[in-house]
């Protein structure tokens, strides 16, 4: 799950994001991805089921006996691995029906994110029996990465969401996109919606150009990722309004003179739920692949009437995935306040929070490699 956003990016120059919270500590990512690992796997069955059906391994063990997989914004674990051996055991129960008495193939998976990623930690924490070769890569996924034509499956969860760099205009006080007093779109002019859009429509389109060099044609991607339904607006989710908390508590700490206000206004979270609609119009310009299967649904099945969030979990998790970006951004012991006081806040509204719309806000997406270009 590749993460946030460094100074660079906070200056529409970025090389690429900041990672997640690393190493095995109380804090880490590695503890605190259990919502993200349950989300995934709402999808789970018909991802695959889609795999099954849609990939051919005679034609691709036809031209190569190993088969190559990629994680792209694996972060440091545990999730990564799971999802992966989840794949080569739909591809080896394929090969077990199709090709009984051929021989099963050998398995490669690479693990990709930004270069700041905690790989060691990864890598201390690979599983030490595992039915495949691993081997790291580091860089953005919005650009090349592989070979030409090496991989047959690439996958890639709650990573998408994150744009390459904060959008053209937010920080421009002539710009009609100036998004003054707020951290993200959520309840923002529609001016700053579209500039999110747009950044985030151009990075899935280099995400897939990359790619459609880099895989097999009959190859596939898996994308799992947040969502929105088409027309809806992003505060009516919980992340929207927990954005907007959070953008609170900031303009808070500045009236009381311990940051300014324009620090608050120069500070932008690059991440955008795009709906279907918009998804789907990027593929089809694209014209490298095909949808093969796509749906959307409820990441959080588990909250019912009486299983509620633990709001300091749910903190901690937030923090773990993006306490790297405001740390760049703001001094330590701001970023302490924030997710201090953000606990207590969405504490106060949690009944908000778990009644807002959840259906829908989580989509998957299967491409295959179509033979052109």
């Amino acid at each position: 799950m590749a993460t946030l956003v460094n100074d660079s990016i906070l200056k529409n120059d970025a090389a690429g994001p900041v990672p997640v919270s690393g190493g095995l500590g109380t804090d880490s990512y590695y503890n605190h991805s259990f919502f993200q690992k349950i989300a995934a796997n709402v999808a789970k069955d018909k991802i695959d089921e889609a795999i099954s059906k849609k990939l051919d391994v005679k034609s691709l063990l036809s031209s190569s006996k190993t088969i190559r997989l990629a994680d792209l914004g694996c972060a440091v674990g545990p999730n990564t691995f799971d999802a992966m051996q989840n794949i080569i055991d739909v591809i080896k129960l394929k090969c077990q029906t199709h090709l009984p008495t051929s021989p099963m193939p050998e398995f490669q998976v690479f693990f990709n994110d930004q270069p700041a990623n905690d790989f060691n930690t990864l890598f201390k924490s690979i599983p030490p029996k595992r039915e495949y070769f691993a081997a790291g890569v580091p860089g953005s996924f919005y650009g090349r990465l592989f070979p030409d034509s090496s991989l047959h499956v690439v996958y890639s969860s709650y990573a998408l969401h994150w744009l390459s760099k904060v959008p053209e205009g937010l920080e421009d006080k002539n710009s009609p996109a100036w998004n003054k007093g707020r951290i993200h779109h959520a309840s923002a002019a529609e001016e700053v919606r579209r500039a999110y859009a747009v950044q985030w429509a151009n990075d899935l389109s280099n995400f897939l150009n990359a790619r459609a060099r880099e895989i097999v044609p009959g190859g596939i991607i898996v994308i799992v990722t947040h969502s929105i339904p088409d027309g809806m607006e992003y505060s009516e989710l919980a992340n929207g309004m927990m954005y907007n908390c959070m953008a609170s508590i900031l303009l808070d700490i500045a009236k009381r003179g311990l940051i300014s206000e324009e620090q608050v206004d120069a500070f932008n979270l690059p991440t955008y739920a795009a709906p279907p609609g918009e998804f789907v119009s990027v593929v089809e310009n694209n014209e490298y692949f095909n949808i093969v299967r796509m749906g959307e649904s409820n990441p959080s099945p588990w909250l019912t009437d009486d299983v509620h969030v633990d709001m300091n979990e749910f903190v901690n998790h937030i923090r773990a995935a993006m306490e790297g970006m405001f740390n760049k951004h703001f001094a330590r012991e701001i970023v302490n306040e924030m997710f201090e006081r953000l606990e207590v806040k969405l504490s106060e509204i949690s009944v908000e929070m778990e009644s807002a719309y959840k259906d829908k806000i989580q989509a998957f997406y299967v491409l295959q490699r179509n033979d052109s270009g």
